[in-house]
């Protein structure tokens, strides 16, 4: 089994497509954890502020297994893939690490750059793993985002617990 950090965002409906996506997860994958959830402002365009938070999976799928998996549950929420790259999105999921794989694996580049890039990947991952160390750089994310010189514009979003133990958690949704 590999263990799997992904980033989810969404800024159209986007509680309602944050909450689905997690339980998609919790419902396909062993030992799934999420980090709290952030609100930021949209990078790159104009639009209404993004929902951000990280994920923690075990899966036996290669990064493409997954990356296909994960596109058609995007494509589920609507997503819509003849947008410009930064624009709205209803859910947007991106494989951060897969285990400590560095390299190219059909297209898909792990460890994700915009890991470091940006605060709405940074701060929930280093949340939910603070003390797992970035394949290439070796520092853990703790340490990174205490190194973080980028925008750190981030809000707490209260969407309640986002763990299945929740008797209201599993909802409609």
């Amino acid at each position: 089994m590999s263990t799997v950090y992904l980033g989810l965002g969404s800024n159209r409906d986007a509680e309602a497509n944050i909450r689905s996506g997690i339980r998609a997860l919790y419902r396909k994958f062993a030992n799934t954890a999420i980090s709290p959830v952030y609100r930021s402002a949209a990078v790159g365009f104009s639009g209404d502020d993004f929902l951000n938070c990280a994920a923690r999976i075990e899966t036996d799928w290669s990064p493409t297994e997954l990356k296909q998996w994960l596109t058609a549950l995007e494509d589920e929420h609507g997503r819509d893939r003849s947008q410009p790259r930064f624009s709205d999105r209803t859910l947007d999921i991106d494989i951060l690490l897969h285990d400590d794989k560095v390299g190219d694996f059909d297209g898909l580049t792990l460890p994700r750059e915009e890991i470091l890039k940006y605060a709405h990947v940074l701060k929930p991952l280093a949340d939910l793993a603070p003390q797992l160390q970035h394949p290439v750089t070796g520092k853990t994310f703790a340490e990174h985002w205490e190194e973080f010189e980028g925008d750190r514009s981030l809000e707490a979003a209260d969407l309640g617990d986002t763990q299945p133990a929740s008797p209201n958690w599993w909802g409609s949704g």
